[in-house]
């Protein structure tokens, strides 16, 4: 895949590494069996907190994460966004464990789109003629799939709208990747552990009662959480948005791939219809973008040749 010359050989390490390791995600959940999804959800959220707190010790930005905590403006957007990927964690986990795991990719293959829209519903932003086509068509292809399903594919819906979601909270509150997760997670810790005591006060706590396999692996919930958002933090700092936004797609793909071999799920001739609508979709799309940024730069250029010769 080219690049920009402002794209880096480390940030397409790092860019790679991260999609990759959410491509590999749906292998790591079934593997915490028997614990059920939301204890499963509630061990990812206070193990995360607890790799965050070794990162904010290593980076020293313990008095950043304080100045988060006072200021009412960004716990706003943070709480809201807490709340946002509690549901785009639940609904994942979920999925790859209840035999969903095209469905997933299907959510985060959309995503794209679904952003889109946000732009336009809370910002007011005017698509350009072949955006609307991309949105059309990835549109028409849950039409389709859902005709195939039976329902609406509700997984793949709520995992795209919870990202987007999450990603324009997350761009609001324009804070540092450790700084955000660890404010997050504080939010989040407290109903985490209340649920987790009522596993362990009902007698259905997985978590140190299946074995020591059982238990490190849930432990290991933070940092598989963890590492690839600091790879990815990493990655958007030396890559384009161009270059990002292909990248983006490595984990869905993944997951696919993973859903039709490893898992075994069905894919009948509705359903790759379907499917096939999406890629469509996001040529489509990314075409447009890797367009448009083209002839931005052009034309900065020639601005700036412009105001050189005068």
């Amino acid at each position: 895949m080219a690049t920009t010359n402002t794209d880096s050989k480390s940030g397409l390490i790092y860019g790679s590494a991260a999609y990759l390791c959410w491509g590999f995600f749906p292998l790591y959940w079934p593997l915490l069996d028997p614990a059920s999804p939301l204890e499963v959800l509630a061990h990812r959220i206070v193990w995360t907190l607890v790799f965050c707190v070794g990162l904010l010790t290593i980076t020293r930005k313990w008095g950043a994460y304080r100045s988060i905590l006072r200021q009412r403006r960004l716990m706003v957007p943070l709480a809201m966004a807490s709340v946002v990927i509690t549901v785009n964690w639940g609904a994942f986990i979920w999925g790859v464990t209840n035999g969903h795991v095209i469905e997933t990719s299907l959510g985060y293959f959309i995503n794209p789109l679904m952003t889109v829209l946000l732009g336009v519903f809370l910002l007011g932003e005017n698509l350009r003629r072949l955006q609307w086509v991309a949105v059309g068509l990835g549109t028409l292809a849950v039409v389709v799939l859902t005709v195939d399903y039976g329902r609406p594919p509700w997984v793949a819906l709520v995992l795209a709208t919870s990202f987007a979601t999450y990603g324009f909270l997350k761009k609001r509150a324009n804070l540092g990747t450790i700084e955000a997760l660890s404010v997050e997670t504080t939010i989040l810790t407290p109903f985490a552990i209340a649920y987790l005591v009522f596993l362990g006060t009902a007698g259905t706590l997985a978590f140190g009662n299946e074995g020591a396999l059982n238990t490190v692996l849930l432990m290991g919930t933070g940092v598989v959480t963890g590492i690839p958002l600091l790879m990815f933090g990493a990655a958007a700092t030396r890559l384009t948005l161009t270059t990002i936004g292909i990248l983006q797609y490595l984990g869905p793909i993944l997951q696919f791939i993973f859903g039709l071999t490893i898992f075994g799920e069905e894919m009948g001739t509705a359903r790759w219809i379907g499917f096939v609508m999406v890629w469509s979709a996001l040529v489509i799309f990314t075409y447009d973008a890797m367009s448009t940024r083209r002839r931005a730069k052009r034309t900065a250029d020639e601005c700036a040749a412009e105001s050189t010769a005068i």
